[in-house]
């Protein structure tokens, strides 16, 4: 069993960005700029933000945080996604998800410019990646598909079984396995609640990737030996051993996975610390405009 270390991988990924933006920098160019728009005070929205900006400063990124308060209107909120999509200096920018419910998700995403929008949640940019054109990919898949890269993870003819349906992490990981090259040329199996008999199309996957939001769901009579486990999962449990009073668990079982594996990411430090990475690249992306 080997570990996929998504921290030392996005420390390198950092790395590789920060040399690109000081040559940028040293040749007269743009400094890249991410803005995030935050609405209201969620916890973990907090911290996922601030772990942005404090990225976007090791990188030699300019960043800006626009803060609403929950009872701000949706046309309010609109007109700030206007304004940046109007702002030349900022390059991409993210709206940060949970909104409160009186405004429409799905207005907003559409509403962000598909070439700044570096989140990669926009229908014009879900459709160029279905069709393999240059587009924004949403950050958690793009993170694993750079850790599948980066391990050299063998994809083509390979059985892959994604167990979540999300727009963020199951629908997009299903088209990128399965398109050809590499990473991809798997045969994907896309699995849910309503999957009949899970357990047994679980046992057929060569690569799981577990990302359906229920703590330790995947168990080790659900995995075959040698097979490779992506674990996407991140729900805070309460817990009396750590200063914080909770810690992350992710959707798989680790301690009795692990052994069954022949490569397995950790929670925490595995997919995790790549989201930020790929926000990164999306942003340098950005502001070289690779997306047209």
């Amino acid at each position: 069993m080997q570990i996929i270390d998504g921290k030392a991988t996005s420390q390198k990924v950092k790395d590789e960005i920060a040399a690109e933006v000081t040559q940028m920098k040293a040749k007269g160019g743009k400094t890249p700029h991410l803005a995030a728009i935050l609405v209201g005070n969620d916890g973990g929205s907090e911290t996922y933000v601030a772990a942005k900006i404090k990225a976007c400063e090791y990188v030699g990124f300019k960043s800006s945080l626009v803060r609403f308060k929950d009872d701000v209107s949706e046309d309010e909120l609109l007109a700030k996604v206007q304004e940046l999509n109007d702002d030349n200096d900022i390059d991409g920018f993210i709206v940060q998800l949970p909104l409160p419910k009186h405004i429409s998700e799905q207005k907003v995403t559409d509403a962000v410019d598909y070439r700044k929008d570096v989140d990669g949640f926009h229908p014009q940019n879900v459709g160029r990646m279905s069709i393999g054109s240059p587009a924004f990919i949403s950050a958690t898949p793009q993170g694993i598909m750079e850790l599948i890269k980066r391990y050299k993870i063998e994809t083509s003819g390979k059985h892959v079984v994604i167990i979540g349906r999300s727009n963020i992490v199951g629908r997009p990981m299903s088209i990128l396995l399965s398109q050809k090259g590499y990473p991809g040329d798997a045969t994907v199996t896309v699995c849910h609640s309503r999957t009949a008999n899970l357990k047994e199309v679980c046992l057929q996957a060569d690569i799981i990737i577990a990302a359906i939001g229920s703590p330790e769901f995947v168990k080790a009579d659900m995995v075959k030996q040698g097979a490779v486990v992506i674990d996407v999962g991140t729900t805070r449990i309460k817990s009396d051993t750590t200063k914080s009073g909770w810690k992350l668990k992710g959707d798989v079982a680790y301690d009795q996975v692990a052994p069954k594996c022949s490569w397995i990411t950790p929670v925490p430090g595995g997919v995790g610390p790549m989201t930020i990475a790929s926000l990164l690249q999306n942003t340098l992306k950005a502001a070289k405009k690779e997306i047209y």
